[in-house]
């Protein structure tokens, strides 16, 4: 196994720990803002957890420790994050129902092209900018949010900043997900052409 196949293949890795300490804020927040309602306390790990997004992959690249693990599971955490922070933002009523409906959308339109992609023997595609960009913004809306549901003294500023920042997230989700759709169908139809 070459020297690049080796590190790619690696475990433990520091980027890796960084994003299983991620990883491990997930059930904390939502215990601290499902269980006792400490939203002050659930704010900064939320705010942690999404502020340190970019900093897994960027020591990754800085000290020469990309694996494949790190690949899947960053983009991973960033789903579980929001997908945890929906469900808890939906049941406090932070969030309406309508804009969960809407990223969780996206999220199965994602699933179906992966399914696809997988039937013709593709894995998941690479994680492109726009999306990256989006997860990043989305996720630091949701802090934002609930700054503003949990502070009557923070809420006339951080409650449009906010929802500025969510739907701004939101429609580079859409862009992101258009991108990924658009290649799957590419990689899609290179097959089939080939086939013929």
């Amino acid at each position: 196994m070459s020297h690049q196949g080796a590190q790619a293949s690696r475990i433990l890795t520091i980027p890796n720990g960084i994003s299983f300490v991620r990883l491990l804020g997930v059930p904390l927040f939502l215990y601290l803002l499902l269980g006792p309602q400490s939203d002050v306390a659930a704010v900064i790990v939320l705010a942690i957890g999404g502020t340190t997004d970019w900093v897994d992959g960027y020591v990754a690249r800085r000290i020469g420790q990309v694996s494949r693990l790190g690949e899947l599971l960053d983009p991973a955490v960033d789903r579980l994050y929001i997908l945890a922070t929906l469900v808890a933002f939906t049941v406090r009523e932070v969030v309406p129902w309508q804009f969960t409906a809407a990223l969780l959308a996206r999220e199965v339109v994602l699933i179906a092209s992966l399914g696809v992609l997988r039937r013709y023997g593709y894995g998941p595609p690479p994680v492109h900018y726009v999306g990256k960009t989006a997860t990043f913004i989305i996720l630091a809306a949701f802090p934002v949010l609930l700054l503003a549901h949990a502070s009557d003294g923070a809420a006339p500023v951080a409650f449009p900043i906010g929802w500025g920042l969510a739907w701004w997230g939101l429609v580079l989700y859409w862009v992101a997900a258009a991108l990924y759709v658009v290649q799957a169908a590419q990689l899609v139809r290179a097959v089939r052409t080939a086939q013929r």
